[in-house]
């Protein structure tokens, strides 16, 4: 992160697919931040291009010599959302920094409710939604991934992750403190602090274009949090295995038990080969838990880049 906060409000948002976008969010940006006395002159907008497959760096690059406040990072390869904000955190000189997506579902114009939670004395504000623009695949996961967000990293009741927030400098350098490969923002906040607010404002469908979030993208983002930032998958394998033990241990003196009263054994093959499966299942379950872990120990101590950096644009020398 900048050595000075020199700036009353950075804001820091991936791009991915956006080339439509984002003439029109910075024009958005613009009009409301100008239109707030503490910001009016003093913040910038870092947008990380996470290797976007259309035109969103060639826009970035016009609209930086347009706008003196839109700065550009791009990254050689695509590293995730996460990851893309940790590289606009690191270069961000606002005393106050909002991260947002990219595609208008957040709202610029409701950065200042974010703002005025945030000068009530909390160190993180979150955006909560009322009705989320979603496919139902999306909402459902989401659903699951704040029960075991509560359960994992004790995330306060009632709030929601949202990537829409707002938190103090100091924040950031805190989450900057993590190096590893693999980055779970919302993790990193909640080991730094628990004074946290949220807001609840609107979600708006996408401006253009269609989401780079998929399937695939999610179950990563979930693995992340889980392996990350707790040991309890670990726990769960472990009593899983010890309860597969007990029933086994079970079974065999009830066949004992059999043998010595009927004097013979049931023939099924059936119920032998359902044991064997359950019982191979869950040792594939611990081990395949065990080489997450493992992979991502590997690769951390080999020095895995959280991402590259291309190209920047707007940026300060000493930042670039």
């Amino acid at each position: 992160m900048a050595t000075e906060t020199s700036l009353a409000l950075s804001l820091v948002i991936p791009v991915y697919g956006s080339e439509l976008v984002l003439p029109e969010l910075v024009s958005r940006l613009q009009a409301t931040l100008d239109s707030l006395p503490a910001t009016r002159g003093s913040y910038e907008a870092i947008f990380v291009c996470d290797c976007s497959p259309d035109r969103s760096w060639q826009v970035l690059t016009e609209l930086s010599a347009q706008y003196p406040w839109v700065r550009g990072i791009h990254l050689r390869m695509n590293a995730g959302q996460h990851n893309a904000i940790m590289a606009g955190l690191a270069r961000a000189r606002g005393a106050i920094i909002v991260t947002m997506d990219d595609d208008l579902q957040h709202a610029p114009s409701d950065i200042p409710t974010l703002l005025a939670e945030l000068d009530k004395g909390r160190d993180v504000v979150y955006a909560g939604f009322a009705q989320r623009q979603h496919a139902a695949w999306k909402l459902l996961g989401s659903r699951l991934n704040d029960k075991v967000a509560s359960y994992l990293m004790k995330k306060p009741k009632g709030l929601y992750l949202s990537p829409f927030r707002a938190m103090r400098a100091s924040i950031a350098r805190d989450v900057l403190r993590y190096h590893g490969p693999y980055v779970y923002v919302d993790g990193l906040i909640l080991s730094a602090t628990r004074n946290i607010g949220s807001v609840t404002v609107a979600h708006h469908a996408r401006f253009a274009g269609d989401s780079g979030y998929s399937l695939k993208k999610s179950i990563s983002l979930w693995l992340k949090m889980a392996t990350s930032f707790s040991i309890v998958p670990l726990r769960l394998t472990s009593f899983a295995g010890m309860a597969m033990a007990g029933l086994g241990f079970v079974l065999a003196i009830l066949l004992i038990i059999q043998k010595f009263t009927l004097d013979r054994m049931p023939i099924g093959w059936s119920s032998l080969i359902v044991t064997v499966l359950i019982i191979g299942g869950v040792q594939l379950v611990a081990l395949g838990m065990l080489g997450e872990y493992l992979g991502r120990v590997l690769l951390t101590l080999n020095g895995r880049p959280q991402y590259v950096i291309g190209d920047t644009v707007g940026l300060p020398a000493e930042d670039a």
